[in-house]
């Protein structure tokens, strides 16, 4: 099991770290770090502290990833797809929310905002190329594989 130092920031005392919902779970819940309740309107995001800060060792990224059920109840979801955490990065942990729904929510503190999931890397060198190898698929794309099998 890979051990991360973890810092809870001082407006996260008393809220939970980060952690697993079940033994099987890839993501551990995030939760809101905020003094007040944040209301988002419909089309407004903001970011919400998780109140913690990581040292991921090299070789590693965190993902912070939205929760299904926020997003298929109320319409919350990440404003950035999958938020990156770099292994060189120290400060705290921002949840960038947006409201897709029709109704204002509210995120109160100790919420349950986002899921973090770390995850090995390999970082890349280019190799320019004329031609490149050819596969079943080519350059299809952008549902060129259909909707049905």
């Amino acid at each position: 099991m890979l051990r991360v130092a973890i810092r809870r920031l001082p407006h996260a005392e008393g809220l939970p770290l980060p952690a697993y919902a079940t033994e099987q779970s890839a993501g551990m819940d995030l939760y809101a770090a905020v003094t007040d309740p944040v209301v988002l309107g419909p089309g407004e995001r903001a970011v919400i502290p998780s109140g913690i800060a990581i040292a991921l060792p090299p070789g590693f990224e965190a993902q912070v990833r939205a929760r299904s059920g926020l997003a298929l109840r109320h319409g919350i979801c990440m404003a950035n797809g999958v938020g990156t955490i770099d292994a060189d990065y120290r400060g705290e942990i921002g949840v960038l929310l947006l409201n897709a729904g029709r109704e204002p929510f509210t995120i109160t503190r100790g919420m349950r905002i986002a899921q973090l999931v770390v995850a090995r890397f390999e970082r890349i060198a280019w190799v320019e190329s004329e031609v490149l190898d050819d596969t079943a698929r080519g350059a299809g794309g952008f549902g060129s594989t259909g909707t049905h099998p």
